[in-house]
Parts: C-alpha cells; structure tokens; sequence
C-alpha cells in the first residue's frame, strides 16, 4: 500500500455487517488504526493473525473536549498516511455519517496532496430505520445528541420526525431532554434504540421526561422523536398562509395588502396586551397566535412580490441581537444591567451612523441622528410620551430625583388653571400629562398599564353602580351628586370586599 489514508467504515454492529470492500482492505492490511475500539466489529479485527490494531481511546480521557481531541487524532492519521505503507483508519458505521473526524483528515490530506480512499460501511441509520419501521424520506431530520445538548432550543421542525444520534450517556440524555423539552412536551412519546442491528438490539418507548432515566443509554444509542399532532412548527403554519394566498385559497385573503392588514396587526397587538392584563393562558395562547398570523401574512406578501422572505425577517432580527448583546455572544463583560443598557444604546448609535454612512462607518462624516429616532410616532400617546422620557433620561437629561418631578407636576397643575384660551388649555393639559408619564417612569411604572388598570376600575365599579341603580328602580340621570357618590363609595366597598374574599380561599 503506498503513502494515503484509506478510511474504512466498520458498520453498526458485528463483522457480519462489513462491507465486501471493507473485508478486503483488512484482508490486505498489516496495521489498522480505530477511532475507538468500543465497537462491536473490532473483535472480529483483533483476532485476525498478523494484524496490528491501535486505537485511539486513550487520547479521549486526556481530551480537553471533543473538537481538540478530533483535531488531533486527524492530525496523527495524516501523519501515519505520509509513510510508504500509508495508514488504514477504521471507524464505526460509515465514515460520511456523525464521523466528525472525517471531514477534518480530508481537509488535511488536500492540503498535504495526501490521497484519501472512502471504503464505504453501513451506516447506524439502515438498522435504526428498520427497528422503528419508518422510512427516511417520510421528512426525517437528523442531528447530533451532542450538538443539541449544547443548545437551548433543538433545531428542529416538530411537524416532522427527528433521530437523535450518539446518544452516549445518561448526563449528556439529560441535557438533550431539557433542550427538546424547549419545543416538545414533557410527556411526549419518544423512542429508544440501543445496539440497531445487533444481536443486543433493543427499542425501548417512554416519555421524554424519562430519557435521562434509562440505564442503556450508551455510544450505540439513538433517540427518535416522532412529530407532535397537528401544524405545531412555523414551516407548517406558513404553509397554510401561502395556501390562504393562493389562486385556490381564500377570495378575501388574496386581496389583502401590506396597508390594508395595517388596523389588523394594531388590533390583534392591543388584543395580546388585553390576554396578558388578564393575565389568561388560554387567551394569551390564541391571541399571540392570531398576531403572528398578521406577520407571517406581511411576510407572505412580501414573498408573493419578490421583496424579502421570512428568513430575510429572521436573519436580521437574529443578527441584529446577536450584535446587540456581545456579552452574550462576544467577549465584552458587564457589570449588570445598567451597562448592558448602556452598551445597547453605544450599539445602536454606531448601528444608525453606519446606516446613514450608506454602511461606511466614519465617525468624522457621520450625519448626527438624534436619540428619539426609532420610537415610532404610531405608538399610543401614553406609551410614546414614556419612551421618548426614557430616551432622553439616559444622557442624563433628567430630574436629579422624583421629588423634582413631583414639583413639576404641580407646576403644570397650576399653569393648567392658569389657562385662559382652549388652546392654552390644550397645551398645558398636554405638559402635565408629560410631566404624569415622567413621573411613571421615576416610579418604575408603565403609563400604559397605569391607565389601562384605573380605567377597567373605574369600569367595573360603575357597572356596579348601574346594576345596584336598576335593582332599586332609579334612574342614573335623575339622581344628584351626593346620591351618586353614595352608590360609587358603596360599589367600593362591595369591591374591595369581594376581592379581599377571593384572597383569603386562594
């Protein structure tokens, strides 16, 4: 054999399961070189005479982490294949399946003009396929057990079926399980292969939250997630968007256009506020459906004209916090939150200079943009007079404390008095209304909510009054102030008693 790396794939299981061309390479060799021996083909290689067989397994307890260790064993296999007899390496399965390893010696190989010879194995996918019964073109995802236990959320789309490889021990099970359980259910039924197409083969079905449970769990298992019911991923529900849009779908879907949608997407916005005041799962649940249905339909729209697709949406959107949070995603430290918001707006400013530089950052060119750009004019008064306080007040253009604010406050209240014309009327009304909503936010208190939760106060109490009004034949309008008082403080009380009640079972 001359200098070259011949990489041979061992199979799922026992000799019996060896390739033609895998046999003859061995038949031929004199050394062989195993990613692991923790396979269980490699006893069947050991007992061939005049066959050397090293591994590398005792690199893997010296082994910082898997990328280092990878990069080494690939490293010492070029070195071996640069010898006049060359090196056979051996690995589990198919040496194009989860053999990390793999695409690293190719990589050298080519840089080293060293030639590589792929003997193909079978891979853990036909007999795992075979023992669960399911077809691998019926949507099947694949992902790696460590690769996902490394992340918090799965990558995956729950609307199709999904095998989780290498599953090799109960601790990375566990955080597999808490990233699955990020998008499936705790008590979804998943499935368990151990050993796939060995005489040890065995399939085991539990519930997710069991997986990190089981005492088989080894280097020879493979999870299988069955799809959840009905449309639960965002590929499925675009699906029906597009449908609703198509010549075959909905007449009043396809007329509708990016401003005529407009109302919609504010309604169903106030309509998720509203669940979340409630504070209702259930509604919460449908509402933010129903004002994701107002994205995926703008985003449908702008697919159907050539102008951007939902990954555009969710390229920027994912790019964007990624640069927006370096301490998450980068090297910069912070001491709390107060520097994270700090470095936000740092982030931001250098965002919009960039922008207005056509994407030339130059501090020297760039055209000031002022703090309040970006808080959107169309947001409720309340809340718009609350963000624009919050923007200035973090270059200190502020109160030194609340009791200034308070001052201000009763300043305005006075000047409102003061007004002799309804246009001066008007604007003093609008400056302590200004000076109400800075106050709010010394206090750590969201205007809009504010409001909202005094106005559904008021309501409930003065549908008291009409209810207690009508019970004892009186008529609203005919009753005079001190009457209606009278009927409100009572409301009140009835109220607040009702409430206090509630607490004490609760």
């Amino acid at each position: 054999m001359p200098p070259g790396v011949i990489i041979v794939g061992l199979g799922p299981g026992g000799a019996e399961l060896w390739t033609d061309a895998a046999r003859q390479v061995f038949s031929s060799a004199k050394e062989v070189w195993l990613r692991t021996a923790r396979h269980p083909g490699v006893e069947a290689l050991a007992a061939r005479k005049g066959l050397e067989v090293h591994s590398f397994d005792s690199w893997y307890d010296e082994a910082a982490d898997f990328a280092s260790l990878y990069e080494r064993i690939a490293a010492r296999v070029i070195e071996l294949g640069r010898r006049d007899a060359g090196v056979v390496y051996a690995v589990p399965g198919h040496p194009s399946v989860g053999e990390a390893t793999v695409p690293l010696i190719r990589q050298m190989a080519a840089a080293a003009a060293l030639p590589v010879r792929i003997v193909p194995g079978l891979s853990f996918l036909e007999p795992v396929l075979t023992a669960l019964g399911i077809d691998a073109l019926d949507d099947l995802q694949i992902t790696d057990a460590d690769r996902l236990a490394g992340l918090h959320h799965p990558p995956l789309d729950p609307d199709r079926p999904a095998l989780v490889a290498q599953l090799y021990s109960r601790r990375q099970a566990a955080q597999v399980k808490l990233t699955l359980m990020a998008s499936y259910p705790e008590t979804h039924s998943v499935t368990l292969v151990s050993a796939a197409g060995t005489e040890r083969e065995q399939v085991v079905f539990i519930p997710l939250y069991e997986l990190d449970r089981q005492p088989a769990v080894d280097h020879l298992t493979t999870l299988y997630v069955p799809p959840l019911a009905g449309a639960a991923g965002l590929p499925a529900f675009q699906e029906t968007v597009a449908h609703l849009r198509a010549p075959d779908g909905c007449p009043w879907d396809r007329e509708q256009t990016h401003q005529s949608l407009r109302p919609y997407l504010l309604e169903e916005t106030y309509e998720v506020l509203a669940a979340l005041d409630a504070d209702d799962r259930s509604a919460l649940i449908e509402e933010l459906g129903d004002l994701l249905l107002q994205i995926v339909l703008h985003v449908q729209i702008a697919a159907e004209e050539s102008d951007f697709l939902m990954a555009d949406v969710i390229r920027t959107i994912d790019a964007k916090l990624r640069r927006r949070h370096p301490h998450v995603f980068g090297n910069r430290a912070v001491s709390g939150v107060s520097e994270v918001l700090v470095n936000w707006q740092a982030i931001k400013r250098a965002e919009r200079n960039h922008t207005s530089n056509g994407g030339v950052e130059d501090s020297a060119s760039a055209v000031l943009k002022s703090i309040l750009d970006g808080v959107p004019r169309a947001m409720p008064a309340l809340a718009y007079s609350q963000a624009i306080g919050e923007r200035v007040a973090r270059v200190g253009f502020d109160w030194p404390d609340v009791a200034g604010v308070l001052d201000k406050v009763a300043e305005e209240a006075r000047e409102l008095a003061g007004a002799a014309t309804p246009e001066a009327r008007e604007a003093e009304l609008g400056d302590l209304l200004a000076a109400v909503v800075n106050l709010a936010r010394w206090l750590g208190v969201d205007g809009e909510s504010a409001l909202r939760a005094a106005t559904d106060r008021f309501s409930q109490r003065f549908r008291l009054v009409e209810a207690l009004a009508e019970r004892r034949g009186l008529e609203l309008t005919a009753l005079d102030a001190a009457a209606l008082d009278a009927l409100w403080e009572e409301a009140k009380t009835q109220i607040d008693a009702d409430r206090e009640a509630a607490e004490t079972v609760a």
